[in-house]
């Protein structure tokens, strides 16, 4: 079956579409235009993000060793100052923009910095170049004083425009660095302000994190004095911590009974070429919960990262040895949560070049990080252990017991799980959209990637026999995770629930609630490693409808090929050349390219990938000669599974004959 179809007449849309309409935007206009890409909405959290990027530039100067005090101030209007006493911001001409000083091309131009090349900054922050010119940009007026050289240089400007030139306003004996002032724009955030106590919390923990700086934060008290949360917010306060996380843990555990009396803290530098270091802190509070604090280069990242997976390993890890020297058989089965999950935990690591989830850094993913840590904490956790038996063994008595309360949870769970199956209560997750139709046969389940997919595919879809379940990225790699891992992960379960089926040895095919399951990832890398990702699942926890042929792969369409009234379809470079040279040989065409299904309309969506008359679905199946599975196991256990070189090695074995041969693995 073709995927290649004719558009219907109308289909491109009405109106005029030629060169005039393709817009090309300028400037910082893109930050005006789409703040959400580069700050995350324009909610009150992206708001206080534009105060966060000010601050988390004068804490680089802090953390390279240039600056010792930062101050923070709010004034009344909304007006938020930044002062430090580092370096300055460059006031020279640009080599690139010679009409333009350094300071006018990094306020008013994207990608642009002192950061990239590790020259100035050792480790920072700031990565993209896009942090302070973002400001400017979603600022209805901001004020740059730079102070260098013994001289003073101050530029206005106003939502990313420059508003004249650089002033040299004259000598200063006893002043040096930079002062950011700027005002939210109303046109991008509406009403809202900015929160004294959120930004005193923010100014706080910064000082935590960097035991060498002082912070001096003032607040216009009439922001302070409404009767609200933040009316017990000082308006002076100086903030410098010389013990860093050690001093903020023993605020935050404020006199609470912990497993041991001596809490787990330290800090190590990283051995060789790294340029960088971890800090930690860590207490196990015996009778309430614990809370999680990460950072990455004085950047909070509160969904964790790499990072956190080196403490995770190292915490872990340390305790199952300490088990092991004190006869303790137990400690094998303990899990990061059942060590974690309780305590009160700081980490802070300092790297070079740190990769993150988004531009507002919530998630770090630099996979150096998780090894850095991890070594960097092993060693002293060990002596930690040690040093003092008792202490040891006392954290130990603590963790073994989450884990007999974890496992009893879950044999719990299992109970209630088989009371429902037995009674027939069918519970199903809650991001599904179902189809109508009671009979399995005829349906179809649609595995998608992320909300905007899900969201085109509920419209496009069949609703009497197709249903739709979104997840959310890569799910967990099950060739290479604990059985415990795979159990608790959410998407997995969501993904069980909604077949229906069981997995492993409690795998019923026919029990199965769809005659299809079709995996609908994008058109490009990322979409065929979750696709991967998913059929390693299928065929190891659900073995059985793969070989009964339930699991097929959607063929969506990367491009879409237009000559005047006619559109046709590609899945790849290959097939858009073919049709070139084919279908619309001679003629001019416009080629646009898909970037997901997010992207399609549900129209397309339907017509090239979900309607049963015009798409193509590719059958996933177990060859027949590995019928026992033992050697697509093999294969999967090879490239998927906890061994690299395992990969790398299939990977040099067959690189050369990738193009146009198919490999037999």
């Amino acid at each position: 079956m073709s995927d290649l179809f004719d558009a219907a007449p109308g289909s491109a849309g009405s109106g005029d579409y030629d060169a005039s309409s393709i817009e090309v935007l300028e400037g910082l206009e893109p930050v005006r235009r789409r703040p959400g890409m580069y700050i995350g909405g324009t909610d009150e959290r992206a708001l206080h993000h534009l105060a966060a990027e000010v601050l988390d530039n004068a804490m680089d100067e802090a953390v390279a060793g240039h600056a010792s005090r930062i101050e923070v101030t709010l004034d009344a209007g909304n007006r938020l100052t930044v002062i430090d006493n580092g370096r300055g911001i460059p006031v020279d001409p640009h080599p690139k923009f010679l009409e333009k000083s350094a300071l006018e091309v990094i306020m008013s131009t994207l990608h642009s910095g002192g950061k990239f090349d590790g020259k100035a900054y050792a480790t920072s922050g700031g990565l993209h170049g896009v942090g302070v010119s973002v400001v400017n940009a979603l600022s209805s007026d901001t004020v740059v004083e730079v102070a260098r050289n013994k001289e003073l240089f101050r530029q206005r400007f106003s939502r990313g425009q420059t508003l004249g030139a650089l002033e040299k306003l004259g000598p200063t004996q006893n002043r040096r660095g930079t002062s950011v002032a700027f005002t939210p724009d109303e046109e991008i955030f509406g009403e809202l302000s900015f929160k004294p106590a959120r930004l005193y919390r923010l100014a706080r923990s910064k000082a935590y994190l960097f035991a060498g700086v002082e912070i001096r934060w003032k607040c216009d008290p009439a922001l302070i004095s409404d009767g609200s949360s933040d009316s017990s917010v000082p308006a002076e306060a100086v903030f410098q911590f010389p013990g860093g996380l050690a001093d903020h843990l023993r605020e935050q555990v404020a006199g609470r009974e912990c497993a041991t009396a001596e809490f787990f803290t330290g800090s190590q530098d990283f051995p060789g070429e790294q340029q960088g270091r971890v800090e930690w802190a860590v207490a196990w509070p015996l009778w309430s919960d614990g809370s999680f604090s990460w950072y990455c280069n004085t950047i909070p990242t509160p969904d964790g990262g790499t990072h956190e997976a080196g403490l995770r390993a190292a915490l872990v890890k340390g305790l199952r040895a300490f088990g092991a020297l004190v006869s303790q058989k137990k400690a094998a089965d303990l899990q990061p949560e059942d060590v974690m999950a309780p305590a009160e935990l700081m980490l802070s690591v300092f790297i070079r070049d740190p990769q993150f989830q988004s531009q507002t850094k919530d998630r770090l993913t630099s996979p150096e990080a998780a090894r850095l840590v991890e070594n960097g904490v092993r060693d002293h956790f060990d002596h930690f252990l040690t040093d003092n038996m008792d202490r040891g063994r006392a954290l130990l008595a603590y963790a073994t017991d989450r884990m007999d309360e974890r496992l009893a949870r879950r044999a719990e769970r299992e109970i209630k799980r088989k009371t429902a199956t037995s009674a027939r209560k069918l519970r199903l997750p809650g991001k599904l959209t179902d189809c109508s139709a009671n009979d399995p046969k005829g349906t179809e389940l649609f595995i998608v990637e992320g909300d905007s997919a899900g969201g085109s595919a509920k419209q496009a879809r069949d609703r009497k026999v197709q249903a739709i379940l979104p997840i959310r990225g890569k799910i967990l790699n099950v060739a290479s995770a604990t059985l415990d891992k795979i159990k608790a992960n959410s998407e997995i379960a969501d993904l069980t629930l909604a077949l229906g089926c069981g997995t492993r040895d409690r795998c019923d095919a026919d029990a199965l609630r769809y005659e299809r399951v079709i995996i609908m990832t994008d058109a490009d890398v990322d979409g065929a490693h979750i696709a991967t990702l998913l059929m390693t699942l299928f065929f190891q926890e659900m073995p059985e409808i793969v070989r009964r042929g339930h699991v097929y792969l959607a063929q969506p369409p990367l491009y879409r090929i237009t000559a005047g009234a006619k559109s046709l379809y590609a899945r790849d470079d290959a097939q858009l050349e073919e049709i070139k040279r084919g279908a619309f040989k001679g003629r001019n065409v416009e080629v646009s390219r898909f970037k997901g299904l997010g992207e399609m309309n549900p129209g397309q969506l339907r017509e090239t990938t979900m309607d049963p008359k015009t798409r193509t679905l590719i059958r996933v199946t177990l060859p027949q000669e590995y019928e026992d599975r033992a050697g697509v196991r093999d294969l999967v256990e090879r490239l998927m599974g906890k061994h690299p070189e395992h990969r790398f090695n299939f990977i040099q074995e067959n690189a050369a004959r990738v193009d146009g041969e198919t490999i037999d693995a």
